[in-house]
């Protein structure tokens, strides 16, 4: 700017020298004496807008841009690139669902089929027709090699009724509309991609983008950042005031995304640390939205291993938990203790199943009753290196459990290291200290199944547990799923309350989930359905 204001006064004196030279005018200007000589304004120059972009410091790692095989933490990105059929509303709305490739649906009376009515002229970001032939790819897909594909277990096929209408087949009676709505395992993509894959398996090394949704992925450089672009064609529409360019920044250390956000860096940051919660709580500029969540932290106990085999040293051990302490050094105080392992909010999560309290009295009564007077006795537990939460409150049950006179050892493993030893039966830790969240909004359909129903090769069930009686009331409430949602809760119900009473494993805490929003930023909503999903970015706007 300074060089144009100097280019300026030179062009001022060079009119006035040149002027001087000029033949004089017939008419000589009329000039005051005493007037002051004025500068001529320097013009205006617009420089064209550019591009309403949104800056985002993520901690959520990047797995894999496949949505087929997608389960993990890519889900805070891929639903702005990916469609579902349908969207399932934060609790307590209205209506339960929001259509989105599909305009409508029916269940059949039987409840043996539900039909989809997709919306019309919707393209994928390739250029290619969204329609029912593309929906049953990628579901068919999605069952074959999915990273969450037993989430369709019950379809027996999908059906293309005509190219709007695509009809779901099932064996057994199953919430279909609720699957459809999952975080993963539900993107609808394009049958361009599908055969890419098939035909390259590292056809999404790198990002791409072949979904029906706003934003498409522009650039992709690996641990460094996503750079994300509208969708022109975007079914929904564009208004003005939304983002054009969404740049998302990976910076896996929490205090690192702070410093970005405080300093303008970036307009949002995913996961801030808890002790430093305070400082936006008092800041006039952010909010801070607490909430709960989808997630929350059990440990297992390896029912194989004497003395785990006994309830009755599982329940005491239960009772030598200090929840209310592993709550406030884990979580920073920002967690409830479970009831069970099903996150609170969540379906069927409820409170009457019970919880244990911290109780070293009636432990060492449980330890007695066991054979098992003063402990005695060695634990080895594990925990996953590289989650801070477990870090932080693991040195806590090695503590009170030496007050009952119970030796733990504890190891810090990477995730893979930690289930493989897991998955060695007999051979396996004796606690494995575990975070655990549901694919789609059905703890029963998931975390019940998934951690506690035994098969004879359990993949997660790292307690080994076998209770015929479990697997029967969980069998009952998933056949009554599809047909009857309280009687199929009630059954989950009775369910939890044995997990709770037999101890095969301990609830620790839910966790909550916490978003520091800038008042600059408009359109945020938290929805429990979708945890990874912190930021829509449609729906996000900056603030007039």
């Amino acid at each position: 700017m300074k060089r144009f204001t100097l280019f300026v006064s030179l062009l001022v004196t060079l009119s006035v020298i040149l002027s001087a030279c000029a033949p004089a005018a017939t008419e000589a200007p009329v000039v005051e004496p005493d007037a002051p000589a004025t500068e001529a304004p320097a013009p205006v120059v617009e420089e064209p807008a550019g591009p309403v972009v949104l800056r985002i410091a993520y901690s959520s790692t990047i797995d894999t841009w496949d949505p087929i095989a997608s389960f993990s933490t890519e889900a805070a990105y891929l639903p702005n690139v990916y469609e579902t059929l349908l969207k399932i509303n934060k609790p307590g709305s209205a209506e339960r669902y929001t259509p989105v490739l599909a305009e409508s649906w029916s269940v059949s009376d039987d409840r043996l089929s539900y039909t989809f009515n997709l919306r019309p002229d919707v393209k994928f970001h390739d250029g290619e027709p969204m329609n029912a032939a593309a929906v049953k790819a990628s579901i068919d897909a999605v069952k074959d090699h999915g990273g969450a594909g037993f989430i369709w277990w019950s379809v027996d096929n999908v059906e293309v009724v005509d190219d709007l209408t695509v009809k779901f087949n099932l064996s057994t009676p199953q919430p279909i509309d609720l699957i459809a709505s999952s975080m993963y395992a539900a993107y609808i993509v394009s049958p361009k991609a599908l055969e890419g894959f098939a035909a390259d398996e590292n056809f999404w090394a790198d990002g791409k983008s072949y979904g029906t949704g706003p934003y498409m992925v522009e650039s992709y450089t690996p641990d460094v950042e996503a750079v994300f672009t509208q969708n022109t064609e975007y079914w929904g529409g564009w208004e003005a005031g939304q983002y054009e360019k969404v740049v998302a920044s990976l910076v896996p250390e929490a205090t690192t995304r702070q410093q970005m956000l405080e300093g303008g860096e970036v307009d949002l940051a995913e996961r801030i640390p808890n002790e430093n919660l305070s400082t936006f709580d008092n800041d006039p500029n952010y909010t801070v939205f607490r909430e709960p969540s989808f997630f929350n932290y059990i440990a297992y106990f390896n029912t194989l291993r004497a003395p785990l085999d006994d309830v009755k040293v599982r329940q005491a051990l239960s009772y030598a938990i200090p929840y209310e302490d592993i709550i406030n050094i884990g979580a920073s105080g920002l967690g409830t203790q479970s009831f069970g392992p099903v996150p609170a909010g969540v379906y069927p999560w409820d409170d009457s199943v019970g919880q244990y309290s911290y109780d070293l009295e009636k432990a060492r009564a449980l330890l007695t009753e066991a054979g098992h007077e003063g402990g005695g006795f060695s634990i080895r537990m594990t925990y996953t290196a590289s989650n801070a939460s477990e870090e932080a409150f693991a040195p806590l049950i090695k503590d009170s459990f030496a007050q009952i006179g119970v030796d733990v050892t504890i190891e810090a493993l990477s995730l893979g290291e930690q289930l493989k030893l897991a998955r060695s039966g007999a051979d396996a830790q004796d606690m494995t200290l575990m975070l655990y969240w549901p694919a789609y909004a059905d703890a029963g359909a998931d975390n019940l199944w998934s951690l506690f129903y035994y098969t004879e090769k359990p993949s997660w069930n790292l307690s080994y547990w076998n209770s015929p009686e479990y697997n029967a009331l969980w069998d009952e409430a998933s056949a009554l799923s599809g047909t009857d949602f309280e009687a199929s809760k009630a059954k989950y119900v009775e369910a939890v309350k044995l997990l709770v009473d037999e101890a095969p494993g301990v609830y620790f805490y839910d966790t909550m989930a916490v978003y520091v929003i800038p008042n600059a930023i408009g359109g945020f909503e938290y929805n429990l359905n979708y945890p990874f999903w912190h930021f829509d970015y449609y729906n996000l706007r900056a603030a007039q």
